[in-house]
């Protein structure tokens, strides 16, 4: 897409959003306000009874109906069993998902509170504790349609994408090849079983947690795949230090198996998940560069220093796979 064709999203005006909520039969007094995300358009509104609600209007092409679909139903289940996940509204013939003017979106229940502290023990077992009762809950059955944690396939489509890029130099482009090349096989000797494989909430990082004192809610299930566990608890391991890091993992396990038995093989698994997120992440600002938000958000993906930068950082994880940290 050149930089003269508008994006999609150009076209989604303060205005637009408004009356396409209003369309479902809210009315809303006020602006909405965008909320920080990149890969959908997401505001925080308030109807004319005070009610706050989230407006997630999808990136167009990205997931198909019956994607969003699954997501819908997940946090249904997650709402019947009682756990606490901001949930989608349905309007009178329960339709989750709605779309005017070729925009896709829904609404869902604000969720009130704070990010979680995770040097706090209270924080990481009330985190454990909510991933496990999500885990078992998704555990009940697969995702027909979502994403399925593939290494090979995820590597390769993320490879696809970075080389082509304008912004690699010859050398960046050799090198780039050849660590993807000595990391496949190694992020492939400690790869999860199919059995492994469940429905997880797929992104659980700190924006995505929100509560008061060891009271949360995890939203946005956006990026919910078929991965392993360890994949909705690695992020939380945030510490710097073996000990530090120790007492992390025995927090959260502990709030975990509260509801679930966690299989601790799945620690060999962290390397591994950090190593593809770290390429996927990038591979996703290079094919997100039409949006005119990621060139504003992330100037420096352009830059050289970027790329030499990326391949160091991948190099270091080269040698973490080759001795993950603190698991002896």
């Amino acid at each position: 897409m050149s930089a003269k064709t508008p994006h999609p999203f150009d076209t989604l005006t303060p205005q637009r959003v408004v009356e396409s909520i209003e369309s479902l039969g809210l009315w809303l007094p006020g602006e909405p306000f965008a909320l920080n995300s990149y890969e959908n358009r997401v505001y925080s509104v308030t109807d004319d009874d005070r009610r706050r609600w989230v407006a997630k209007f999808y990136r167009p092409g990205r997931w198909s109906d019956a994607q969003i679909l699954e997501e819908h139903a997940f946090l249904a289940e997650l709402g019947s069993a009682g756990v606490p996940a901001g949930q989608v509204w349905s309007d009178s013939q329960g339709r989750t998902l709605h779309e005017v003017d070729g925009f896709r979106f829904s609404l869902f229940t604000h969720v009130p509170g704070q990010a979680p502290e995770l040097d706090k023990p209270e924080h990481l077992f009330a985190l454990g504790s909510l991933i496990g009762r999500i885990h078992a809950v998704g555990r009940e059955r697969p995702f027909a349609h979502r994403l399925v944690f593939d290494i090979p396939a995820m590597v390769a489509e993320s490879r696809e994408r970075v080389l082509a890029a304008p912004w690699l130099s010859t050398r960046q482009r050799a090198a780039y090849e050849r660590i993807l090349d000595a990391l496949l096989p190694l992020m492939a000797q400690s790869a999860w079983p199919a059995s492994a494989l469940q429905r997880v909430q797929g992104d659980c990082h700190l924006g995505n947690m929100l509560g008061r004192d060891d009271d949360f809610a995890l939203v946005d299930f956006d990026d919910c795949a078929m991965a392993p566990a360890i994949q909705d608890l690695w992020m939380l391991l945030t510490a710097q230090t073996p000990e530090e890091w120790q007492m992390q993992l025995s927090e959260v396990i502990e709030g975990y198996e509260e509801s679930l038995e966690f299989d601790r093989r799945e620690l060999e698994w962290i390397e591994t998940l950090r190593t593809l997120r770290l390429i996927r992440h990038t591979a996703w600002l290079t094919a997100r560069w039409d949006d005119p938000a990621f060139p504003r958000a992330f100037p420096y993906v352009a830059e050289s220093g970027y790329w030499d930068q990326h391949l160091r950082t991948l190099e270091q994880q080269r040698l973490a796979l080759d001795s993950p940290r603190w698991l002896a």
